[in-house]
């Protein structure tokens, strides 16, 4: 049985590749599971120059190998107007045959997203990438409010998953209350992940 939690991410300015690292984080603070940073290529209207094999900066590029290899899924996005960036999208679509085959089916995953300005989407963002993971037969995991900073963050941070106010100039750095939610979302997703026992 694997012991890893995919953590996948698209990140166009860095907010949400921190997002990322912080809930990997959370989730290596479950004893014997162990966090997979994986992000996706981006993706152009106009195909001009081929992606390189491995990416120059983060994680490595996802295959689709390391969904069905992983006992759960943390997946991010920024917001692309209150719905998940193209490039994330684009790699969901080719998963037909994991849906086909019910690959995913009963593993636990959770969500997580960046928006330059307070009300720029977020929990819209969180939603759309939430359906897939439905049609997929996973299970949502989300923050309860018993996480203390759920109520208190003045910044980011949902029900539905974590969150990043980067601020219009994306100048603005991870709240204390955001990497608190951060990391517990990882944590609690890789503690369900090790209960459930879900095979690989």
């Amino acid at each position: 049985m694997s012991h890893e939690i995919l953590v996948l991410y698209y990140s166009r300015t860095g907010h949400t590749a921190q997002l990322a690292r912080l809930i990997a984080r959370g989730v290596g603070e479950v004893p014997g599971m162990s966090a997979r940073l994986r992000q996706v290529p981006p993706v152009a209207p106009v195909t001009e120059v081929a992606q390189p094999p491995e990416p120059e900066d983060g994680a490595p590029y996802v295959t689709r190998q390391d969904l069905t290899e992983c006992v759960g899924v943390a997946m991010g996005s920024p917001t692309r107007f209150g719905n998940m960036a193209a490039p994330l999208k684009h790699f969901l679509d080719t998963t037909g045959a994991e849906w086909a085959s019910g690959a995913l089916a009963g593993k636990p995953a959770c969500v997580f997203t960046s928006t330059s300005t307070m009300h720029g989407g977020q929990e819209a963002t969180l939603l759309s990438m939430a359906l897939p993971l439905l049609h997929h037969g996973m299970l949502l995991v989300g923050l309860p409010y018993t996480e203390p900073a759920l109520t208190s963050t003045l910044t980011g941070g949902s029900p539905y998953g974590a969150s990043h106010v980067a601020g219009p100039r994306g100048d603005n750095g991870i709240s204390d209350h955001e990497r608190e939610l951060a990391r517990a979302l990882g944590k609690r997703l890789a503690d369900i992940a090790r209960r459930l026992g879900t095979p690989a």
